[in-house]
């Protein structure tokens, strides 16, 4: 029986063998790998992953699908069902390295709930090409905002490959990308109130046509703005992500 895409679910599933391997290779899965594939849909990337892979954990919502995975994979497929924002991570502490074609509807959510995980290696995704863009933004640039920020500051974000939307069956109406997030150092950034820096950043770009100094001139004096080397001129998307980590660790 040939399985229906459901809008409900935001299923488009990618079917460019060609696109198929190159995604492979970025990911570049290694025998000894504790991967967890998020929303593995009709198998495209599951298959040539256990190809190298002993064993995969996926994470499915979709009862048609999880019937579709059981019928055509063995026990190196571990199948976890249930929904990828609610699922913990954990693993036991296990290293793990996270890749899937997210769903657009939940993909921002979802990056915040994983950011949640010190035990996640690196992440792999394939995104609305909006989103890689703005995750990977460089400040003084239309794309760089929160999310940007708020990604950044815990990883290296490096958008890996641009995919057009004939790849996929059904094709969506918007163009997507790999991106791949790799966590930085614990102690670059865990003294962080996540809290602080978010409610500045927001802030921040929620005028983010007017100055710095006006923007947050209820949260953060000039005269710290002027001791930080921060110029009170700018607006929102010229100050760096290290600008707005040091507004977030004053006293």
């Amino acid at each position: 029986m040939k399985h229906i895409a459901k809008k409900r679910f935001g299923q488009n599933f990618l079917n460019d063998d060609y696109i198929i391997n190159q995604i492979i290779g970025i990911i570049s899965p290694k025998p000894d790998d504790f991967l967890v594939e998020i929303g593995p849909g009709l198998a495209a990337l599951t298959k040539p992953l256990l190809n190298t892979l002993p064993k995969l954990h996926v994470i499915e919502l979709d009862r048609d699908i999880i019937s579709f995975l059981k019928s055509n994979f063995s026990d190196n497929l571990v199948i976890h069902e249930g929904d990828a924002l609610k699922f913990d991570y954990k693993f036991n502490g296990e290293a793990i390295r996270v890749v899937g074609n997210l769903p657009y509807n939940i993909s921002t959510p979802l990056l915040f709930h994983l950011a949640l995980y010190p035990n996640i290696i690196d992440m792999h995704f394939m995104l609305q090409k909006e989103v890689v863009d703005r995750i990977c933004a460089n400040p003084s640039n239309a794309d760089y905002g929160r999310l940007s920020i708020m990604l950044q500051y815990k990883f290296d974000c490096h958008k890996m490959l641009d995919v057009a939307s004939e790849c996929f069956t059904p094709a969506p109406k918007v163009e997507s990308a790999i991106v791949r997030l790799k966590p930085k150092p614990r102690e670059m950034w865990e003294h962080i109130d996540e809290k602080k820096l978010n409610h500045i950043v927001t802030a921040a770009f929620s005028k983010r046509r007017k100055t710095i100094r006006n923007s947050l001139n209820n949260i953060i004096s000039l005269e710290v703005l002027e001791r930080l080397g921060i110029n009170s001129t700018s607006r929102a998307e010229n100050l760096s992500v290290n600008d707005y980590l040091k507004l977030a660790t004053l006293e």
